[in-house]
């Protein structure tokens, strides 16, 4: 990687030019082509039976961990979509840092109670009814909107 000059307020620091250097992480996600093709051959019918298989560990109170990491992954299930957002932070010295990662949540208390009282029969009926979109290709759009919202649905995830 070529040197690049960089802002420093500390006098100290030998002063350079002043241009700022922009470090960007690649995207996690694949490509749209293979998105598309993985939606069609595997993630419409998988995402049925993960979907089926969550709904039916919630029973159990050992499932419910596991419930949640597969709600929480639906949407990688689906379309191979990534749950990391982009963030950009500002590093000192002029040094800007765009990066994937994930944002931070409300207090696991707040969540958890959400989830025992709203979350886990919300999902249930919201799942369905994303995955029954996914039929009709007028529909997919919203489909995958629906399948996107989920974490906020189950345990109101960011």
């Amino acid at each position: 990687m070529k040197d690049v000059p960089q802002r420093s307020g500390s006098t100290d620091a030998p002063q350079r030019s002043g241009s700022t250097v922009v470090v960007m992480a690649e995207s996690p996600e694949p490509n749209m082509v293979l998105r598309v093709v993985w939606f069609v051959f595997v993630g419409w019918w998988l995402s049925f039976w993960a979907i089926t298989v969550a709904n039916l560990i919630t029973f159990t109170i050992i499932g419910i961990p596991l419930r949640i990491w597969i709600i929480n992954r639906l949407p990688q299930i689906v379309t191979l979509k990534s749950s990391r957002t982009l963030q950009v932070s500002e590093i000192e010295g002029g040094v800007t840092m765009i990066s994937y990662g994930d944002r931070e949540q409300r207090k696991f208390w707040v969540r958890c109670l959400y989830f025992a009282l709203v979350g886990w029969w919300a999902t249930f009926l919201w799942l369905y009814a994303a995955w029954f979109f996914c039929i009709f290709l007028i529909t997919l759009p919203i489909a995958f909107w629906m399948f996107g919202q989920v974490g906020k649905i189950q345990t109101l995830r960011r």
